[in-house]
């Protein structure tokens, strides 16, 4: 059956209505060697309402966490106070060892301390790294609280060569402006990897 748009075919629509945006726009991009952190101090503003950030081939010098916090006063000083969640899903390389499970090393409560991405890889192999994504809602609101909410997959975690697929979310419980986020590993370095920057537009 033919589809029927005000009563002509679509072969006669000559034009269609202008559809919501809602793209991503690129802010800036970083790549890592040997960094102690990865920081991004400007672009995080009024400009838009949500902002995502991807981890791409994240690659540790040591077994270590890695994690991320945030400031009100352009990467100064790092520590908002911050409540969130973490669980995880977990499936061995050699198939001995699946599982769902509540990550509670990896939550905080009303805490100052970084927000854990994903837990301590346990090898450095040069094949083993993590990807993610992460998005912060309104950071510039004066009214609310700064929620979050990411996932990331990991590789290389546990003696059998874990693959862990992380999800983690929770909020910055501050009324002031965000404008400044630093991503670290709790020891070590990052060897190698990118974290991007996107602004999304609501409309």
């Amino acid at each position: 059956m033919l589809v029927k748009h005000n009563n002509n075919s679509i072969s006669d629509i000559t034009s269609a209505g202008q559809l919501a945006q809602g793209k991503m726009t690129l802010i800036s991009s970083q790549t890592a060697s040997g960094s102690a952190s990865i920081e991004f101090t400007s672009g995080i503003d009024s400009t838009y309402p949500i902002y995502r950030f991807e981890f791409i081939n994240l690659h540790l010098s040591s077994e270590s966490k890695v994690g991320f916090q945030a400031s009100t006063n352009g990467g100064s000083s790092y520590g908002i106070t911050l409540t969130s969640t973490f669980f995880y899903s977990i499936h061995s390389e050699n198939d001995t060892y699946t599982g769902l499970s509540y990550e509670g090393g990896s939550d905080l409560a009303q805490s100052t301390s970084d927000q854990i991405i994903h837990p301590s890889t346990d090898g450095i192999d040069n094949d083993e790294n993590s990807c993610g994504e992460m998005y912060l809602f309104n950071p510039s609101s004066t009214t609310f609280v700064k929620h979050f909410m990411g996932k990331s997959n990991q590789n290389g975690s546990g003696g059998n060569n874990d693959f862990h697929n992380n999800y983690f979310a929770g909020y910055f419980n501050s009324t002031s402006a965000l404008n400044a986020i630093i991503f670290r590993p709790a020891s070590g370095n990052i060897d190698s990897g990118t974290i991007k920057l996107y602004g999304i537009k609501g409309d």
